[in-house]
């Protein structure tokens, strides 16, 4: 039976080893609402914090240099790219999304995630519109839980294929960058050793769930080329985005030199905690540019015109809401614990 068509106690099985352990232990208390709030804030404020570090070495004109020299024509490229990578970003969805059971139509993928990135753009934490996709089309097809497990993993899966053409363009192309691109490296692995360390200590129902969801996704070659080429696609999108960024910004170094750069500091932008998009991008172009040799300010001036063109890149998703094409009846918009807590109740 499809799923959507009614709700079952195995649809609670096959979350993802994060959200399935803390969807388990999610209730309606004070104590959690006071501890999920806490994180939140502590989420915005590190981005605030960076942003703040930032400004005191560099000033404020990097930031005023980099809004005064966003124009027309490169937004116009902006919008263009960006309207590639998110159809790139619905079909890795509807991929995912199949292969879970749950019906998801490319026009209503499109959509819903055209509104996803201009929510993620305009909202503190960077993925509250994920949140929103992932409850609100939920709320639909009467699967929150199986739907949420969907955004998770098409969130995942393409930050993956990001970490591993990051790691590789920093180490093929010759760069400052290099040794960065064996650090990166490193602590991706030490990362993964802990979560596997950390997933064999939760409950065997917990790591099947898992195990079925992955194998469920990647289970065929269409699903996993599929998956590989739309991230791929998606990630060359946004570098092509960045180094036209840099043009408008007035840095005419090589390309070669600028890809790497870029790469990191796509990479840093889909760190959560940032203010509505702000923070670690404009942190770790600053540092990047100056370890390259660039200057810090260039970099941020590079990352102030790349989030001006990102956030104008997202507007269709303005104009879906406006077109009254929206896929659920009202905005499902909360935070991450709030998901969870519709993933316990689904």
């Amino acid at each position: 039976m499809p799923v959507g068509t009614g709700r079952n106690t195995a649809q609670r099985t096959t979350l993802p080893i994060g959200a399935a352990a803390i969807s388990d232990a999610v209730s309606p208390t004070s104590t959690y609402r006071s501890r999920r709030t806490a994180w939140t804030w502590v989420r915005l404020g590190v981005g605030v914090l960076v942003l703040a570090l930032v400004a005191a070495k560099v000033g404020a004109e990097p930031f005023i240099d980099g809004l005064r020299r966003t124009s027309p024509g490169p937004l116009a490229v902006a919008v263009a790219v960006t309207a590639l990578t998110t159809v790139c970003c619905a079909l890795r969805w509807r991929l995912v999304a199949g292969a879970l059971g749950v019906r998801l139509s490319p026009g209503t993928a499109v959509a819903a995630v055209y509104r996803a990135q201009l929510l993620n753009a305009t909202l503190p934490g960077g993925v509250l519109g994920d949140v929103d996709r992932a409850v609100g089309h939920g709320r639909i097809n009467g699967a929150v839980s199986a739907t949420v497990r969907s955004v998770v993993w098409e969130r995942s899966l393409g930050q993956v294929v990001q970490l591993v053409l990051t790691v590789a363009v920093v180490l093929a192309i010759p760069s400052p960058m290099r040794p960065w691109g064996l650090a990166i490296a490193a602590v991706a692995v030490i990362a993964l050793g802990v979560l596997l360390l950390v997933s064999r200590t939760g409950s065997a129902r917990v790591l099947r769930a898992a195990g079925d969801d992955l194998r469920s996704i990647v289970g065929t070659r269409r699903a996993r080329i599929g998956i590989v080429l739309a991230s791929a696609a998606a990630a060359a999108g946004h570098v092509a985005v960045f180094l036209v960024a840099a043009r408008t910004a007035g840095v005419s170094t090589t390309t070669s030199t600028m890809i790497p750069l870029a790469a990191l500091v796509l990479l840093a932008s889909a760190v959560p905690t940032n203010v509505a998009g702000w923070g670690p991008r404009e942190g770790v172009a600053g540092w990047a540019f100056g370890v390259a040799g660039l200057g810090v300010g260039a970099g941020v001036t590079i990352a102030v015109v790349y989030g001006v063109m990102a956030l104008v890149a997202t507007l269709p998703g303005a104009l879906v809401l406006l077109a009254g094409r929206r896929t659920w009846s009202r905005p499902a918009v909360g935070t991450p614990g709030a998901v969870l807590q519709e993933v316990a109740r689904g």
